[in-house]
Order: structure tokens, then sequence, then C-alpha cells
């Protein structure tokens, strides 16, 4: 179908930055690669994610889970590989990677350029993925040297 081939590779090159989500405490704490996260209001400062269904993490969200958003560098490319995989249920996700609490428990990446504490405001679905969007309360700049990961896909169709 030449038509969907079209709009597949042009939605490919709709650039997107690099973050890592990270939710829950202690033994509850997970973690995913996110592609799909932009600002999406100034006052309050809000921001939308979207989750593919069938992650369990968008269930602990769609619940009011709260959540923290690392955004990667270029040169933090080894949590890709690390979250890129995917974690099930109590599988620990952050074995090996140097991390700090929020005041709320939840992880943040030191090696990161920064980091937005999310509380769930409302989502959507959206064909396969659920879109959220959340406030954030509260973030900080870790990196300011650094440029943030851009990501290109050949296709739209898939990551």
């Amino acid at each position: 179908m030449p038509q969907r081939e079209g709009i597949e590779r042009i939605m490919g090159k709709i650039p997107s930055g690099i973050s890592i989500l990270t939710i829950g405490t202690e033994e509850n704490a997970s973690g995913m690669l996110a592609s799909w996260v932009m600002q999406a209001g100034f006052e309050p400062p809000m921001v939308s994610v979207a989750i593919k269904h069938g992650r369990y993490i968008a269930d602990r969200i769609s619940e009011g889970g709260p959540f923290n958003l690392n955004l990667i560098g270029e040169g933090h490319g080894l949590h890709l590989k690390h979250f890129g995989k995917g974690f099930k249920p109590g599988e620990p996700a952050f074995e090996g990677i140097d991390i700090v609490h929020c005041p709320r428990g939840i992880p943040i990446l030191r090696k990161s350029l920064g980091h937005l504490q999310c509380e769930p405001h409302v989502h959507a679905d959206s064909g396969d993925h659920r879109i959220f969007i959340a406030r954030v309360i509260r973030g900080a700049l870790a990196d300011d040297e650094q440029a943030p990961m851009v990501h290109i896909r050949n296709s739209g169709s898939h990551y």
C-alpha cells in the first residue's frame, strides 16, 4: 500500500528525545525506555509520554503512580541497552545502575542530563499506545554541557 508506506517513512523522521521512565520504590521500582516524551504545557509545567499497551508500567501510571523522567544525553547510551530490553514485574531493573532517590523514593539515574518528577494528570488511549499527561512537580538539570540524545527511526510503524 504506497500511501501507508509514505506515512510510515515520514513519521519515522519525527525526532524524539530519549528518556528513562522510573517508577515505584525499593523492590517495587522499575524502569523503561521512553522515546515518545514531550513538553505539554507551560503553567503548570506538564509533559506527555506514550506507552505501548500491555506494558505493566502503563497500568501503574493509570492507577496514579508518580514517576520520574530521566533525560538521556549523547554520552549515556549504556542506559538504552539496559532499559530497552524491558523488565517483568518484580524483576530488578537497577542492578549495576548508579541511582539516587527522589523524596518519594523513586529512582533517579545519576548519569543523565537531568530528571523531572511527575504526577499523572490524565490519560487517553491512542491506537496501540496510551498517552499520559503528567504535571511536573520537581526537576533538576544535572549536565548542562551534554546534548540530549535524539532518536530518528527508519519507519513510523515500529520502534
